[in-house]
């Protein structure tokens, strides 16, 4: 790997552990700094190596102390929405399974070490016996992390099997029923056990708790959708992906990232993400 793909290589793996793009980035950076000085002190044998290893270490750090932070977050936390590059549909479905907000929100509720094992290994294919040094662990411990994590994870993972047109046009049905505070057309393509996860942080307003049902989160759109799609432009993209949306202004500043979970023809949850520091990643 040449130093820009070791770069991209510590952002995946942080972003991923981290579920913020812009924390990802400073680890990326700090991974950089590290990779340099082991090269002037001819010590920078392996250099995807070294970089996968400092990369995560620090993930995990991070990931330990931002525990304590969340503590104290205002209503739900999601991640850090990211407009997927490119319009290959196949490359984007690739980065679905293991990008996409249900897949992220899914494993925060891993520990960190775990997480680390399980991502390392599943996601991008590292054997036990490249893992246990990253992690400081023995070869038989990181086999142990990976199952429970998988044992933890279990049918929650999502699995995408949604033909991306029938995504696409279910985003686009639903945006239009939410835009017009239509009630009858909401209760149409929400599921019966639908869910929003509204993420605002302590910047703008947006339910403090995820709302539950098919007639509740219809009800709360009735209000929501108009006021906040009406006057803004709505444009279907990637984000993390898969089809989702993203909501600008009139002065072209981004509002709104929503991300969509499809389920047997309905959508089943949809992720939110209002919080203004959290939509420096979905931008044109």
């Amino acid at each position: 790997m040449d130093d820009r793909a070791l770069r991209a290589h510590a952002v995946a793996v942080a972003y991923r552990m981290l579920g913020s793009r812009s924390d990802a980035d400073d680890i990326a950076q700090e991974t950089m700094l590290r990779v340099d000085a082991a090269r002037a002190r001819g010590e920078l044998r392996v250099p995807e190596a070294f970089a996968t290893t400092v990369a995560t270490r620090l993930a995990i750090d991070h990931v330990r102390s931002a525990r304590v932070r969340r503590e104290t977050y205002v209503g739900p936390w999601l991640p850090e929405p990211v407009r997927s590059p490119g319009d290959d549909a196949g490359a984007a479905a690739e980065l679905a399974d293991s990008l996409s907000f249900a897949f992220l929100v899914v494993l925060e509720s891993l520990g960190p070490v775990e997480r680390a094992a399980f991502l390392l290994h599943d996601t991008f294919g590292y054997g036990y016996a490249e893992i246990a040094p990253v992690l400081g662990r023995s070869e038989d411990a990181c086999r142990q992390l990976v199952s429970r994590a998988r044992r933890r994870i279990g049918e929650r993972r999502p699995r995408f099997a949604v033909d991306r047109d029938e995504h696409r046009v279910l985003v686009d049905r639903f945006l239009g029923a939410a835009r017009d505070g239509d009630i009858d057309r909401l209760l149409d393509v929400l599921a019966p056990d639908a869910t929003f996860v509204s993420d605002g942080g302590a910047h703008r307003k947006a339910a403090r708790h995820p709302i539950l049902g098919q007639e509740r989160v219809a009800r709360f759109l009735r209000t929501v959708g108009p006021r906040v799609l009406g006057p803004g432009t709505v444009e279907v993209c990637d984000i993390n992906g898969l089809p989702g949306c993203v909501v600008t202004s009139a002065t072209g500043a981004v509002v709104v990232a929503a991300s969509f979970v499809i389920h047997d023809g309905r959508v089943e949850t949809v992720h939110w993400v209002s919080n203004p520091e959290k939509l420096r990643w979905v931008g044109r």
